[in-house]
C-alpha cells in the first residue's frame, strides 16, 4: 500500500506558507482522487482510497514540520509500505520557485521535517517529490522565508507546480518511478539579467506628410 505524506504545519496561521507547499500538493491530490483526508489517526489527517487502480493512504501529520518524523514513523508501522511505496512531498530552498524535483531516496539536507522522518525511520531509502520555493532574499531570515505566504504574484507558477507535484504522484503509483521522472523533473531557467548597454529602442519618428493640391475639373 502506498503511503504518501504531505509535510507542512497545521492551523490556519500556515496555509498557503511555502514551508506548506507539501500539504498543498496533497490536497490538490486528495482532489483529483476524490479521497477525503479527514481522519485523525497517527498523529496525521488520514484518507484512503485508490490512485491508479492502486490503493493508497494521504497523510498531513499533525505533529508541525520539525516532528514530522513522530507521525511518518507511526504510519509506516500500521501500512507496512514496501520498498518506493512511501513518498514524501515537501518544500525545498535549493530548488527555484516552480522546479519540481523527484528522486528514489537521499539525504534529507537542511529539512528539518525531512530529517526528523529520516531520524525516526533509520533510513532516507524512500521516495521524495521536492517542490522548489526558491532561496530567499539576502535579507531575509530563512524561518520567516519559508513561513511567509505565497505573494499573489507567484500564486499561479506556485499553483501549477502543486498540482504537477500531485500529477507526478499519480504517474509514479500507476506506472513507476522512472516514468514519473522523466515526465515531470522540471528546473526552470532563471531570468536573464538586463545588460548594461541594453537600450530601449525608440519609436520611429513620424514624417510630415506633403500636402498636394489637385484641381477639381467641372
Amino acid at each position: 500500500m502506498y503511503v504518501i505524506i504531505g509535510l507542512g504545519n497545521y492551523g490556519s496561521k500556515y496555509e498557503h506558507t511555502r514551508h506548506n507547499a507539501g500539504v498543498d500538493s496533497l490536497n490538490i491530490l486528495a482532489q483529483r482522487n476524490g479521497i477525503d483526508v479527514r481522519k485523525n489517526k497517527f498523529k496525521s489527517l488520514i484518507g484512503e482510497g485508490i490512485i491508479g487502480g492502486k490503493k493508497c493512504v494521504l497523510a498531513f501529520p499533525q505533529t508541525y514540520m520539525n516532528l514530522s518524523g513522530e507521525a511518518a514513523r507511526e504510519l509506516v508501522n500500521f501500512y507496512k509500505p514496501e520498498k518506493g511505496e512511501l513518498i514524501v512531498i515537501y518544500d525545498d530552498l535549493d530548488l527555484p520557485k516552480g522546479g519540481l524535483r523527484i528522486r528514489e531516496k537521499g539525504s534529507a539536507g537542511t529539512h528539518n521535517g525531512m530529517r526528523s522522518i529520516v531520524q525516526h525511520l533509520g533510513s532516507d531509502d524512500f521516495v521524495r517529490v521536492r517542490v522548489g520555493i526558491g532561496k530567499q532574499p539576502e535579507f531575509m531570515d530563512i524561518i520567516d522565508w519559508v513561513i511567509g505566504k505565497v505573494p499573489k504574484e507567484d500564486w499561479q507558477i506556485m499553483f501549477d507546480t502543486y498540482t504537477n507535484a500531485a500529477k507526478s504522484v499519480e504517474e509514479l503509483v500507476a506506472n513507476g518511478l522512472s516514468s514519473a521522472m522523466c515526465k515531470y523533473n522540471f528546473t526552470p531557467k532563471p531570468p536573464k539579467p538586463p545588460k548594461a548597454d541594453d537600450k530601449k529602442e525608440e519609436p520611429p519618428k513620424e514624417t510630415e506628410k506633403e500636402t498636394v493640391k489637385t484641381e477639381t475639373q467641372v
